[in-house]
């Protein structure tokens, strides 16, 4: 279950659901902890696929000499070690979700099997005849894969075929106003774990944990909540059990300070939010215009290319419906 009240949250929340109502593959960006797991399965149970399976796989995981094994299995005797058949990943994930999890880190070699895959939507265990398969993929990664694809370490045709859909998932920094909620959810959460009386954060420690960074994102302030629910003694998280979790916000600014942060925290949100809205109605009419031509909008924005790119790809414009509405 996704959490939070933020435009941020509530648009991405939205467009999942709405990526759910189709099969094609989508590409799920950003930083460590901001949930990109998370926002798969949210596609895969709002989907009609929600009673089959969900697979993820971590890329970085996948052997480079086994890869194809593991993706799309053996039969017995088709290597030295094939000793029993085994189905790979894709049949494991049949007429369901296969989640490919920091997909960056997959080597050349293994993007050109994914590739090959996604492409005709076929796959050859090795040794075996070919098969056809049903499976949605879901890629994600805390990369740019645009910027992975022009210093070459990323082929570009497999980004294409990855990104027919595209999220990019906002820092905990960038929607302050999620940290509440989901301090009180995890906070939920330790306390069943742990099996614990009812307890609650004061309302110093919750100023605290809005002006706080959490460069981790969501999971860092999941952990920091299970250790502070650990070590509280009483019914109430003081800001010293927070700041035995987490000894960097000590650092942050003292009491007066950080509800002045928390009031800043919000004029931050405010302003990101107007300038996402300016931007993403400057370049919605700039690609109607351009007819979805990236080089044309450029052009005619006087923006670099590449730039008007990143733009396009943070705010989730697909250029390719513009040339649809030709």
């Amino acid at each position: 279950m996704m959490i939070g009240r933020s435009e941020q949250s509530v648009t991405a929340l939205a467009r999942l659901r709405r990526f759910a109502s189709c099969n094609a593959p989508v590409l799920i960006e950003g930083e460590t902890g901001t949930g990109k797991e998370l926002a798969a399965r949210e596609i895969h149970y709002a989907s009609a696929r929600s009673a089959k399976p969900f697979v993820p796989v971590n890329c970085g995981a996948l052997p480079d000499s086994l890869v194809e094994s593991e993706l799309f299995g053996h039969c017995r005797g088709a290597f030295t070690d094939a000793k029993t058949t085994q189905i790979g990943l894709v049949e494991h994930a049949r007429g369901g979700t296969l989640f490919l999890d920091e997909v960056d880190m997959l080597s050349l070699h293994a993007q050109v099997a994914l590739l090959r895959f996604l492409q005709d939507r076929e796959y050859r265990p090795i040794g075996g005849d070919t098969r056809k398969a049903d499976v949605r993929i879901v890629a994600a990664t805390n990369a740019s894969l645009e910027q992975l694809a022009d210093d070459g370490s990323f082929r570009l045709d497999l980004l294409y075929r990855l990104n027919a859909l595209y999220l990019r998932l906002a820092p905990l920094r960038e929607r302050t106003i999620d940290i509440e909620p989901l301090a009180e959810h995890f906070l939920a959460i330790a306390i069943e774990r742990l099996d614990l009386p009812p307890r609650r954060w004061s309302e110093a420690a919750m100023q605290r944990l809005v002006a706080h960074e959490w460069p981790g994102n969501a999971r860092e302030l999941e952990n920091a909540t299970l250790r502070a629910c650990l070590v509280a003694e009483g019914d109430e998280i003081e800001v010293d059990d927070l700041v035995t979790a987490v000894p960097a916000i000590d650092g942050d600014p003292e009491h007066g300070a950080v509800v002045e942060c928390r009031r800043e925290a919000t004029f931050r949100a405010a302003k990101h939010s107007a300038i996402e809205s300016f931007e993403r109605g400057y370049l919605t009419r700039l690609m109607r215009r351009a007819g979805g031509n990236v080089s044309a909008a450029a052009r005619l924005s006087n923006i670099e290319r590449r730039q008007l790119g990143k733009l396009l790809k943070k705010l989730g414009i697909e250029k390719q419906a513009f040339r649809d509405a030709e």
